[in-house]
């Protein structure tokens, strides 16, 4: 079974936080690199951040010293801490496998998590 279920998003003033959840399938996250991903409207999607099995971790730079990326193993879970939002923030989010899982030829993704960053 292949699923990646997106949770935490919202509306929140430029300077909030938000922590973003990401359930995936095993077969998507155990041993996996893990990402998160955005597409900000009228946008291609774009990387975000990245986490390793073993916790390494790795950032776009627009986002450098704001989020942070985590993982838990045993709950086959990654989350995304986001601190001093922007509106140029705002966007749906979503986690995949990076680079992404693809399904009969096409990258495979959730319903993804809408961030919106007023100012």
């Amino acid at each position: 079974q292949v699923q990646l279920v997106e949770s935490g998003g919202g509306l929140v003033q430029a300077g909030g936080s938000l922590r973003l959840s990401c359930a995936a399938s095993r077969t998507i996250f155990s041993g996996n690199v893990m990402g998160w991903y955005r597409q900000a409207p009228g946008k291609q999607r774009v990387w975000v951040a990245r986490i390793t099995p073993g916790g390494s971790t790795d950032y776009a730079d627009p986002v450098k010293g704001r989020f942070t990326i985590s993982r838990d193993n045993a709950k086959n879970t990654v989350y995304l801490q986001m601190n001093g939002l922007k509106p140029e923030d705002t966007a749906v989010y979503y986690c995949n496998r990076h680079p992404p899982v693809v399904l009969g030829g096409n990258n495979y993704w959730g319903q993804g998590t809408q961030v919106t960053v007023s100012s």
